[in-house]
């Protein structure tokens, strides 16, 4: 690639700035650490593994990386791209090839979302993995989008009020997953993306599936920021502004023992005593 636009440079600057900002805000990654970076052939992570190699060079800290594709033997899945890819960058790698696509086509009837099984199976083979490599954190491509999304999600079809956290330890405490690009817009990803020319892998398992939840919700946030231009970063906002007492959740807040503050000053004024 040649010299860049100023426009293209800002656009990398800004990747770059939010990525760095978002692993110093939540501490992701640490002095001597051995960083697992899944790589799925998509234009997320892609970005991911090309903002963390510059992060690498221009940290204070020293810290491992390690690219990690799983091959789920989707029928016509590209097997050389990745491989030449990152031997070409020079980045240490690891084909893990799992095959979880015959045991989704063999559960999930025809027509149904594949991907919450999908993402399980992915999910558990990538975190045995991190822990046989000794990886001390595992890096994955959702951005902000990613995780407004998911909050919606939740909210209409769960009934939770949760999305994806920056930094996740894993239930039994073996894995801590970092999502560095959580500050990231979906946008920007996809003009960098289209600028590097990454070799891009679609999903032929998931990738033409119509009517997913998701995709409705995307729909829907691209819409209300059409409309209200940086509704979607308000959004992301109040995920890191949660005021538990103007919830209904009792676990987080004791409602059933909320009574006056007798001590609490006076509201009004005794104008007699003055």
């Amino acid at each position: 690639m040649g010299t860049l636009s100023v426009s293209q440079n800002k656009l990398q600057k800004r990747l770059r700035r939010l990525t760095g900002e978002a692993v110093a805000d939540f501490n992701m990654i640490e002095h001597g650490d051995k960083v697992m970076v899944c790589l799925s052939g998509g234009k997320d992570s892609y970005t991911l593994l090309d903002v963390l190699l510059h992060l690498q060079k221009v940290a204070p800290i020293q810290f491992e990386i390690v690219a990690v594709n799983m091959d789920q033997k989707q029928p016509g899945f590209p097997e050389d791209v990745l491989p030449a890819y990152l031997k070409s960058l020079g980045v240490q790698y690891h084909i893990v090839e799992k095959d979880t696509y015959s045991v989704v086509k063999e559960l999930i009837p025809e027509g149904k979302t594949t991907c919450s099984l999908c993402s399980r199976l992915r999910r558990g083979t990538l975190y045995t993995f991190a822990d046989e490599i000794g990886a001390t954190k595992m890096a994955l491509g959702h951005h902000r989008d990613d995780i407004v999304e998911t909050f919606f999600l939740n909210m209409f079809f769960n009934g939770t009020l949760k999305a994806m956290p920056p930094k996740l330890r894993s239930d039994d405490g073996r894995n801590v997953v970092i999502r560095p690009l959580a500050y990231c817009n979906e946008k920007d990803i996809q003009a960098y993306s289209d600028l590097q020319q990454f070799p891009i892998i679609p999903c032929n398992l998931c990738g033409s599936q119509e009517n997913l939840q998701r995709q409705v919700v995307k729909d829907m946030l691209v819409e209300w920021e059409r409309k209200t231009p940086g509704r979607t970063e308000s959004i992301f906002r109040s995920l890191q502004n949660v005021m538990p007492s103007q919830l209904a959740d009792r676990n987080l807040y004791d409602f059933k023992n909320l009574k006056i503050d007798d001590n609490a000053a006076p509201r009004f004024v005794n104008l007699l005593n003055l």
